[in-house]
């Protein structure tokens, strides 16, 4: 399942990236959107772009090209 798909509220797991996820992987990873890490979705925009997670004690907003490289599995 992609980031983008879960909804507000819900608890993931990063599992990995997808294959297109070239440019972006390098600076989720520095994010610590590492493989294993645990977040929850706080709040998407209304057309669904950005999407606001908190990770690791802070808080990031994903554009829809970013959420659409995280593998997740829901919680």
């Amino acid at each position: 399942m992609l980031l983008k798909e879960l909804p507000v509220g819900a608890r993931a797991r990063v599992i990995g990236f997808t294959e297109a996820g070239g440019a972006y992987r390098r600076k989720l990873l520095v994010l610590g959107m590492t493989p294993g890490v645990e977040m929850e979705v706080v709040r998407v925009a209304p057309m669904g772009d950005p999407v606001e997670i908190h990770v690791r004690g802070s808080a990031l907003t994903l554009r829809k090209e970013e959420a659409n490289v995280l593998n997740v599995e829901k919680l």
